[in-house]
């Protein structure tokens, strides 16, 4: 089985199982590295707004590294680009802790849950899948359900 190395610098946030679970449900078997940046509110919109063109705080944004790798397998034999040493780069996921703490309580869920599912659903848009046209969205949370099934996650 491949792996995922999640470089995130808040110590609180536990990545290996999430990763792990991604992995395993994405058939990834190379080893894979992305970037978890936790930011506020007010850095949030600022990326929001600059990248998306969304003058808005969001919940989760992704910066993928390789396009149209949705529902294929990596191989580093056959990745020219994004490498660093023996890892595929997929690219960034920046949260937003007060969105996670906002959002958390409005679904009535615990913050890890939410952080959780925000992780979940930021590395799959860095594997290629998106929620822009209902047919996305319905095979993008069916791969969120089936990860998060496999961590144990179920809705509080």
């Amino acid at each position: 089985m491949g792996k995922i190395v999640i470089e995130c610098f808040d110590r609180r946030i536990k990545t290996r199982k999430i990763a792990k679970a991604v992995c395993k449900i994405l058939g990834q078997t190379a080893k894979i590295k992305a970037e978890l940046i936790m930011v506020d509110a007010d850095k949030m919109k600022s990326l929001n707004s600059s990248t998306r063109g969304i003058d808005k705080v969001t919940d989760v944004l992704s910066y993928p590294t390789l396009g149209g790798i949705r529902g294929a397998v990596l191989d580093r034999k056959n990745c020219n680009t994004a490498l660093d040493g023996k890892y595929i780069i997929v690219g960034s996921i920046v949260l937003c802790d007060e969105k996670v703490k906002e959002q958390a309580k409005e679904f009535g869920h615990s913050e890890s849950r939410e952080r959780t599912y925000l992780i979940v659903h930021g590395l799959l848009h860095l594997f290629g899948y998106d929620h822009m046209t209902d047919a996305d969205k319905a095979q993008m949370r069916k791969k969120e359900k089936e990860v998060l099934a496999l961590l144990g996650v179920v809705d509080e």
